[in-house]
């Protein structure tokens, strides 16, 4: 269930950053209102958007259930731990894993319920109206410093979490074969350059240009 619902938040990020990415490779922002306006009234997006959520509960529910069970498991540590079976990232899976949990929450209260609930400006293309200007939200947080910072900080724990994260995912589905994994992880290597990369950029070119 960890991997499973880890896999599907990997390919989500993909899909955000593609819209997010909108923001700073066209001139004007209504490709990013346009896209944000049809995934938050398709019907077809709201079911995905309670799948989504729930792919976020499970990982959540089921790592912390796991660790659980470890920490009872040997409630007494070894006198000379062993590390050799564990890379470095993956002994501090929990504690980055909380980490993007405080991310989460913070940026689930600055952008999506704010768009859902707050009081946003509704923008015009083309004769057709459009429920918020959600760019100019995005905008507005990208130009305070310290949020910035933040959001670039958190990322960076993120991509730990995802590096690690997208070969276990594999591993643990069963998926560990001599020529596979060494292509799994080049391949986790690069999603997770691009993801960080990606979303670290947003924020930074907004911040100093606009």
């Amino acid at each position: 269930m960890v991997a499973l619902a880890g896999l599907f938040l990997i390919l989500f990020l993909l899909v955000h950053l593609g819209i997010n990415l909108t923001l700073i490779l066209c001139e004007s922002s209504k490709p990013f209102n346009v896209a944000a306006h049809f995934m938050g009234t398709n019907i077809i997006i709201k079911i995905f958007e309670i799948v989504l959520f729930g792919a976020f509960l499970l990982h959540i529910i089921y790592v912390l259930i796991l660790q659980i069970q470890n920490w009872f498991a040997r409630p007494k540590r070894y006198k000379i731990p062993n590390y050799s079976q564990s890379s470095f990232f993956s002994k501090f899976m929990i504690w980055l894993g909380g980490i993007v949990l405080i991310f989460l929450v913070i940026h689930i209260a600055n952008f999506y319920f704010k768009s859902k609930f707050g009081h946003i400006e509704e923008i015009t293309y083309d004769n057709v109206q459009y429920y918020a200007d959600l760019s100019s939200l995005v905008i507005q947080k990208f130009q305070i410093t310290w949020f910035v910072i933040f959001y670039v900080a958190c990322f960076l724990i993120l991509g730990f979490h995802l590096w690690h994260g997208f070969q276990s995912a594999f591993q643990t589905l069963g998926l560990n074969h001599a020529y596979y994994t060494p292509i799994i992880k080049k391949l986790g290597m690069i999603y997770t350059i691009v993801v960080v990369a990606g979303f670290t950029t947003i924020p930074l070119v907004i911040y100093f240009t606009y």
